[in-house]
């Protein structure tokens, strides 16, 4: 269909109005210059006034999505998905991968790193819905390697000024536990060793925050504590079928990997529940040791309070023993390393401060080097500097702190 006017490229009046592709354009016959194209689609701004824009300036034309940001989309929806979190979750975890690729700091990082943004968009979201996940769950969706993922993830938090509460260490037990295969029947899990989760799990947490209490805890990675705890509890709902299974063959038959520090967790904590039972009337009598503590986690953990209060001494009370250099009392260094080392104690034992275990068992310090000809012509009449004499200088509270030291 002819239209009015002139091609302005060749003067040509043959201008013919064509449909090609379902949009009108108008178009020289002679030339095939386009002299205008038709109305397509709108933007987000003029669909609410209903108003036709051209196709250059449409949704379609600058609002693609690049390939890398479509995929981490992609793989941000397939881990909520093997993850089941709920529909908030991943509309959250997609906005921020979509802020992170679009942010300067992370458009030059290698790939591998972005295709760890996507795993560290989930873990965020996660943490913020206070969704228990640790970070070892998505270091294995993803193979990646944990210290790679933890610089990631910080850069992450950085850059976009996320806010990511800390897991508190009671929401690690019940993730930590999930993944357990003692709680349902199996082929290769023994009838006596299957267990009801909800008992394991009140159990643990009640050993974790006892072993929080005895500064075992801190400094440390929860894992093995959990791990260690976990067995305990295990172990003591059931004693009698469960005492001859050892630590690696309970998280074998669980399906978790044995932590290397497990093992001296289970040893603190089972020096810490000794001492406790020593202060029990009713367990007194029996010798108690490593494997029949056991059989009395349940009386332990329920008068907690009582027993740690009557096992340990308050650190005061072991500042004034160590003040008195004449007697022999219970807070001597002998008396205390003794106590620190044994596995438990008599009726009405020794008692030693609760102090934490870098203390009790202090690691041997390094070698010096033999002094040279330099050092040994020093005869200390040198002059001290204005810096060195502080370390000379001691008040009453180093005082008592340094005859503590002496002590221990």
């Amino acid at each position: 269909m002819a239209a009015r006017g002139s091609c302005p490229g060749c003067g040509s009046a043959a201008l013919v109005e064509d449909s090609h592709y379902a949009q009108q354009q108008l178009v020289c016959a002679a030339c095939g210059c386009v002299l205008a194209e038709g109305l397509l689609t709108t933007t987000y701004a003029e669909e609410e006034h209903l108003r036709e824009v051209a196709y250059s300036q449409s949704t379609g034309q600058k609002e693609q999505l690049s390939r890398c940001l479509q995929r981490g989309i992609r793989r941000v929806q397939d881990l909520c998905k093997v993850l089941q979190l709920p529909t908030v979750f991943e509309e959250t975890a997609v906005s921020y991968v979509q802020r992170a690729l679009q942010h300067p700091s992370f458009h030059l990082v290698s790939l591998e790193k972005k295709e760890l943004l996507g795993g560290c968009c989930v873990f965020v979201t996660c943490r913020q819905h206070n969704w228990p996940l640790t970070m070892g769950t998505i270091c294995s969706l993803l193979y990646a390697k944990q210290e790679l993922f933890a610089s990631v993830y910080l850069s992450l938090q950085k850059e976009l000024g996320l806010s990511v509460p800390a897991l508190s260490l009671a929401d690690l037990v019940k993730t930590h536990l999930n993944s357990f295969r003692l709680f349902q029947h199996a082929a290769d899990i023994p009838a006596p060793f299957v267990e009801n989760k909800e008992k394991v799990v009140a159990r643990t947490m009640q050993i974790v925050e006892l072993a929080s209490e005895t500064w075992l805890v801190t400094g440390r990675h929860p894992i093995p504590i959990v791990t260690a705890a976990a067995f305990l509890s295990w172990q003591s709902l059931q004693p009698a079928a469960r005492l001859a299974c050892t630590l690696a063959r309970f998280c074998k038959l669980a399906g978790v990997d044995l932590p290397p520090p497990a093992h001296l967790r289970l040893k603190e904590l089972l020096e810490i529940l000794l001492r406790m039972a020593s202060q029990l009337a009713w367990l007194r009598v029996f010798n108690m040791d490593k494997k029949t503590v056991v059989k009395h986690i349940g009386d332990l953990l329920q008068h907690r309070i009582f027993l740690l209060k009557n096992a340990f001494c308050p650190e005061d009370e072991e500042e004034q023993r160590a003040a008195a250099p004449g007697e022999a009392s219970p807070g001597s260094p002998g008396a205390a390393g003794g106590a620190a080392q044994g596995e438990g104690c008599p009726s009405g034992g020794k008692r030693r401060p609760l102090l934490p275990p870098c203390l009790i068992n202090p690691r041997k310090r390094l070698r010096t080097a033999a002094p040279s000809a330099s050092d040994s012509a020093i005869t200390g009449e040198e002059p001290i500097s204005d810096s060195e004499i502080e370390q000379y200088l001691r008040g009453p509270e180093e005082i008592r702190a340094f005859r503590k030291a002496q002590a221990w």
